[in-house]
């Protein structure tokens, strides 16, 4: 990856995050242009169009990220969301029973400003693994990162994410629960928690993370998408087979 796209990433991921979408959206959009191989970057341009009411493109940015990386839940989920906006019931629960199928020297005399920036170095090197699909050496880098700061709730989602792509639910899960432990209020965790949970087939588990992640933003998009998307699977699967 050449310096111009990797500068591309990370300013288009810190907007991402910050929800600042319309400056993430021309960043991501010009990542594009130069390589077609990012998933992360057709999920979040994704959920930017599903936000703006672009349901055919999030589409198919959504199916792109899963064609990129067939692990990748989060897009799953939300092409599962975008489906059924889009009345396309039955991919919808295609797209949701494959999601419910799917089956880590001493550094303690550091003080907290190095010890928080090697963190962050070991998790620099993990998204560059991870970018070039190094999965288990993304894991080692970001272990090393979570055991320097523990707290470190940032770190730990990210971590849990990564061991839910490998198929890893319960330790994801188990990094999801310390996140929020360190840091309540930080949404990203319960949301990503859900979707662990829900992948491991705990729905009123999953269901009760996101609502928990709404108690903490009740603007959380991620959230009502979610629950919105596990109620109508719900009606679905309730509702009275149609007589012929």
């Amino acid at each position: 990856m050449d310096e111009q796209v990797r500068q591309l990433l990370l300013r288009g991921r810190e907007h991402y995050a910050n929800r600042e979408y319309d400056a993430a959206r021309p960043l991501l959009e010009e990542v594009l242009k130069h390589s077609d191989s990012f998933a992360d970057v057709h999920d979040m341009l994704g959920v930017i169009a599903h936000g703006s009411g672009h349901h055919v493109d999030a589409e198919k940015h959504f199916e792109r990220a899963l064609a990129l990386n067939p692990n990748y839940t989060e897009a799953a989920l939300n092409l599962a969301v975008t489906y059924n906006d889009r009345g396309k019931f039955e991919e919808a629960r295609q797209i949701y029973a494959r999601i419910k199928q799917r089956p880590t020297g001493d550094t303690t005399a550091l003080d907290p400003f190095a010890r928080g920036k090697l963190a962050n170095m070991h998790a620099d090197l993990a998204q560059a693994y991870a970018d070039a699909n190094l999965a288990r050496e993304a894991i080692g880098e970001l272990e090393k990162a979570v055991a320097l700061c523990p707290d470190f709730a940032d770190l730990r989602t990210k971590l849990g994410t990564m061991l839910r792509q490998t198929g890893d639910l319960a330790r994801a899960r188990a990094q999801y629960e310390a996140a929020i432990h360190a840091k309540p209020g930080y949404v990203s965790a319960r949301v990503l928690l859900g979707v662990t949970l829900l992948a491991m087939g705990e729905l009123d588990k999953a269901e009760a993370a996101w609502n928990q992640a709404l108690e903490v933003d009740p603007e959380s998009r991620s959230a009502k998408m979610y629950l919105r998307m596990l109620a109508t699977q719900r009606a679905r699967l309730s509702a009275p087979p149609v007589s012929r």
